[in-house]
């Protein structure tokens, strides 16, 4: 079955808690490096991940992107419960 948008957005958020260089996203996601980069312009258009760019470029969500991975995993838990 096929993952929705809000389901690998979801996965992204959580992958990226403590900070995720692009290959562990996309090796943990189930994406491709063509797939995960406009999840990634996404989120961090809209605040969601950070880029946090040391001697390896890391994204973090933000405390706005734990917001928004606790609603979703509300709406998540409660349509599993239908």
């Amino acid at each position: 079955m096929k993952r929705s948008r809000q389901e690998i957005i979801s996965q992204i958020l959580e992958i990226c808690i403590n900070g995720a260089s692009k290959t562990r996203i996309v090796y943990q996601a189930n994406l491709n490096f063509k797939m995960v980069n406009p999840y990634l312009d996404l989120l961090i258009k809209n605040e969601m991940i950070q880029v946090n760019e040391k001697q390896v470029k890391l994204y973090e969500t933000t405390l706005k992107g734990k917001s928004l991975l606790e609603r979703l995993q509300k709406v998540h838990g409660e349509l599993s419960e239908l």
